[in-house]
């Protein structure tokens, strides 16, 4: 694991210059949260850990147990785990079986064929910072959902 941010002294899920206009709203946790974790929205003004693929909204910055409130950054930068590489400028969404953030590819299409394909546009909800190499990774992410 390697911290690729820079900023050794923040953990995962501290918002980076809370006061340059970053954006958090509290959602009651339908499911216990752990701090940055990715999350989605599992049920009107809820929210869950991204244990899988899903529209994500953003990053948990604190602890939540069940029926907690659970504030989630929507809006700003914020230190995340990554669940594999990605790169500098990728878009990224979430997420894997611990809720860590992962790279969302491009997807080919074929314009000229028959074939039919899926575009995921809500899958992406930010943008990393940093390249990251590995699982276990700390970047920095620009949420943007």
């Amino acid at each position: 694991m390697a911290d690729l941010t820079g900023l050794s002294n923040l953990v995962a899920g501290d918002v980076l210059e809370p006061s340059a206009g970053a954006l958090i709203v509290d959602y009651e946790a339908a499911a216990a949260v752990t701090k940055g974790q990715a999350v989605y929205l599992s049920a009107d003004g809820k929210v869950s850990p991204a244990t899988s693929a899903q529209n994500c909204i953003g990053i948990a910055t604190k602890d939540a147990a069940v029926g907690a409130m659970c504030p989630v950054i929507v809006r700003g930068r914020v230190k995340v785990t990554v669940g594999g590489a990605v790169g500098r400028g990728q878009a990224v969404y979430g997420g894997d079986a611990s809720a860590r953030v992962l790279a969302l590819g491009d997807q080919a299409v074929n314009e000229g064929g028959t074939n039919t394909y899926t575009v995921y546009y809500s899958r992406q909800f930010a943008f990393a910072e940093q390249a990251a190499t590995a699982a276990g990774d700390l970047i920095s992410i620009l949420v943007v959902k």
